[in-house]
This record gives C-alpha cells, sequence and structure tokens, in this order.
C-alpha cells in the first residue's frame, strides 16, 4: 500500500480561506499529488483523537503539522498523539518535541554557548529567580524581556533604568523608577522596579510559564533579519524594519514595521554563520530533525573588533505561515519527499 502524506489542522481560526483551510496548505497537498504522493488533510479533533491516531499509524508515512500550538485548546493532547505517532515510525515534520524546543523562548538560553546569543542572556523559571537576577542584569545595561506565551510583540518589554545608576553600584535599587516599552505597539510605561517585577509575575506562573532576559540590542532600529529555513535550506529573508519613532524597537507588521523580501544571497554573512551553527543548534535542542518550515529572526550588533554581527532573537517552528509566496509548496514538497526518502534509506 502506498502511504500518504498527512496534514494535520485545526478548524475554524483567522488563518482560514474560504474553503475552510489554511491558504498554503492545499498549494502543499497538490504539489505532492503532481509529484506522485499521495497526501490528504486531517482536522484534528480531541474527540476523535483515537480514530484519528489508528488512521494516521495505518495510513501514512508522515506527517506535516500546520496547528499553531498556541491556539489549539488541547495542545497536551495533540502533541501526545504526534509523540505517538513519531514512536510508530510516522516521519514527524516537525517532532512536537522540537516544535517546543525551538519555538519557546528558553531556546535563547540554551543556546548562549554558541556565538549567535549573548552569554548574558537568562531563562527565569521561577519568580524567586527573577527577582534574583533582574536587578543586577538592569545594573549593566538596558535589557528585554520576552514572555514565552503571547504572540506579535506581546509581553516584550523593552527595559530602561530613567535616571543612570551612580558608580560602583551594581543591583538596580527597588524603587528606581523604569521606562518599559512593549513591542506588541511600542507603549511606553513608567514604572517603579519592584512594581514592575511584580506584575511580570503573570508570565513565569502558569503552564509554560517563564521570562527571557537578554541585554537590548540598539540596532533593532536597523531592522530584524528573518531567515525562512526549509530544514537546512534557507530560502529567503525578511528585513524587517521597526517604525521610524524615537522608542520604536518592535519589528511587528501591525507596530508600523516595513518588510522587505530579499535573496539569502544578499545576506551571506549571517546565512554561512547559521548554517554552520546548525549542527550544534541541533545538538543543544535535543537532537531532533530540524523542523521542515522554520524561521530564525537576527538582530544586527556590533562585536568588540567594531564589526557587524548578528545575534539571534528567536525561533519559530509551530506553524510558519508561507501565504504571500504560494508557490513556495513546490520546494516544500521537493524538502518533504527528500525528508521521506532519506528516512528510507537510514531504516533499510
Amino acid at each position: 500500500m502506498d502511504k500518504k502524506v498527512i496534514f494535520f489542522e485545526v478548524r475554524g481560526g483567522t488563518d482560514k480561506g474560504p474553503d475552510g483551510y489554511r491558504q498554503d496548505t492545499m498549494p502543499m497537498v497538490n504539489a505532492l499529488k503532481q509529484r506522485g504522493q499521495d497526501a490528504e488533510v486531517i482536522f484534528f479533533d480531541v474527540t476523535k483523537k483515537e480514530e484519528i491516531f489508528n488512521y494516521v499509524k495505518e495510513q501514512a508515512i508522515a506527517y506535516v503539522s500546520r496547528i499553531n500550538p498556541g491556539n489549539l485548546q488541547h495542545e497536551k493532547e495533540y502533541f501526545d498523539m504526534l509523540r505517538e505517532l513519531c514512536k510508530e515510525g510516522v516521519i514527524g515534520m516537525p517532532h512536537p518535541d522540537a516544535m517546543i524546543g525551538y519555538g519557546s523562548k528558553d531556546a535563547l538560553s540554551k543556546l548562549s554557548s554558541t556565538n549567535l546569543v549573548p552569554d548574558d542572556t537568562f531563562a527565569y523559571y521561577t519568580i524567586e529567580a527573577f527577582k534574583a537576577q533582574f536587578p543586577t542584569s538592569l545594573a549593566i545595561t538596558e535589557r528585554v524581556l520576552k514572555q514565552n506565551r503571547g504572540s506579535t510583540g506581546e509581553g516584550i518589554w523593552r527595559v530602561k533604568l530613567v535616571e543612570p545608576l551612580a558608580e560602583g553600584i551594581t543591583t538596580v535599587p527597588l524603587d528606581a523608577e523604569i521606562k518599559c516599552t512593549e513591542a506588541k505597539d511600542n507603549h511606553v510605561e513608567y514604572w517603579k522596579l519592584s512594581d514592575f517585577m511584580t506584575f511580570c509575575e503573570q508570565y513565569i506562573t502558569g503552564p509554560n510559564g517563564m521570562l527571557i532576559d537578554m541585554r537590548f540590542l540598539p540596532r533593532i532600529t536597523e531592522g530584524e533579519i528573518r531567515l525562512l529555513m526549509l530544514r537546512d535550506k534557507p530560502v529567503h529573508v525578511v528585513h524587517k524594519k521597526p517604525a521610524d519613532s524615537e522608542d520604536a524597537f518592535s519589528a511587528t507588521l501591525f507596530s508600523g514595521a516595513h518588510y522587505r523580501y530579499d535573496a539569502p544571497e544578499d545576506w551571506e554573512e549571517l546565512v554561512h554563520n547559521f548554517l554552520t551553527q546548525l549542527p550544534l543548534v541541533t545538538s543543544l535542542l535535543g537532537n531532533y530533525a530540524l523542523p521542515l518550515i522554520w524561521t530564525a529572526d537576527f538582530m544586527l550588533d556590533t562585536n568588540e573588533a567594531g564589526e557587524d554581527c548578528y545575534i539571534l532573537g528567536e525561533m519559530n517552528c509551530s506553524c510558519v505561515g508561507f501565504t504571500s509566496e504560494l508557490s513556495l509548496a513546490h520546494q516544500v514538497a521537493k524538502e518533504i519527499l527528500a525528508c521521506i526518502h532519506e528516512n528510507a534509506e537510514i531504516s533499510a
């Protein structure tokens, strides 16, 4: 029996076209069928989890997840099902733990031993750790705090002291005034440090709660550089320049950023360094196969020698869309078939 590639979707949501599917899903299904590989879409429904699992286990050679887990009410059950399918030999694109590992903000702290992330990048999983370290981090330099949940800049704060510390002070006093700018829309709030840290406790509590604390990079005003990857192949680069205003540091369209699409060859130094680091990235994030479609976002910085360098800001692989470039579906189909072929050779 020729097995299928199953695309998982979920019904409803703002990312669907008039036919009820994500706009980039059917182009991939059709591109596979044009190449002789059968494929179909299944909508995940937790009430039919066992039935779906049994069908996919029997019928599928691979699955492609096109569900954003953050929008899924039964995320744990979905991930549990994907893990079981992978154990049964279905090729996961991606494996659920790769989805978590690459998509989680704490990937940054796990990669601080690479040249992609500054070594003064911290992950806080407890309120105690946050309150112990953050006043010291802030004393060194302006910081950015990123919550693990949320999207489009929500809960990402640029934090700056209103008045510089006296010389020799290595911890910011709790009553110090700070200026906080949220990436969602670049609005500014002024807080006492102690009150702001209490406000941030909401980001640490609850499932998957945590905060990333990394230094603010002033050259973010020159733009964020997003690499769109198909496994280990860079496909294109999106240059996202924040709005031209004093406090703007967010590179989201919603906040007024301007997007430009470049070829990977236009960013040769960045691409070469990232591809060189990929084997180390893979090993530090759990040794899972690289996701099928994923992104890595970078910001410009200046190293000690005064040269340009690129700092990783985040990665995303849960459900990266390409609705603005649907012709990519054919490249994705080729990559899916290459992955199936590689797995067949390994198991032969």
